[in-house]
């Protein structure tokens, strides 16, 4: 097998392993969204984010979850890693809303 075809294979394998989310963080899973972001967790650990900025352009990550850092996650592949910072961990409102606070943005989770 030539080695490009080795390391594509490599890195599709990376790319699908995650640390699934613990019993205590299982909150954390769902899709969440702003106006113009969506950040999607996964039980299994995959972490999806895209923000679409006013210009037209975006920013998108799909990668595993690496850990977790105090109420805020890293994600990422190897030495590449992204820190989502969560000032407020995913509640349940009187309204029956779950929202969570990541970056200092407030997210609401789809059910």
């Amino acid at each position: 097998m030539p080695r490009t075809s080795l390391l594509l294979l490599l890195l599709l394998a990376l790319t699908g392993c995650g640390t699934p989310l613990p019993p205590e963080r299982a909150d954390y899973a769902g899709l969440w969204r702003t106006a113009d972001t969506r950040l999607l967790i996964t039980p299994q650990g995959r972490v999806e984010y895209v923000h679409r900025r006013a210009n037209g352009l975006q920013k998108s990550i799909k990668a595993p979850l690496k850990r977790f850092d105090g109420d805020g996650f890293v994600v990422g592949l190897g030495p590449i890693s992204t820190t989502f910072v969560v000032s407020r961990r995913p509640q349940r409102g009187t309204d029956g809303r779950w929202t969570m606070t990541v970056d200092g943005v407030e997210y609401v989770r789809e059910d």
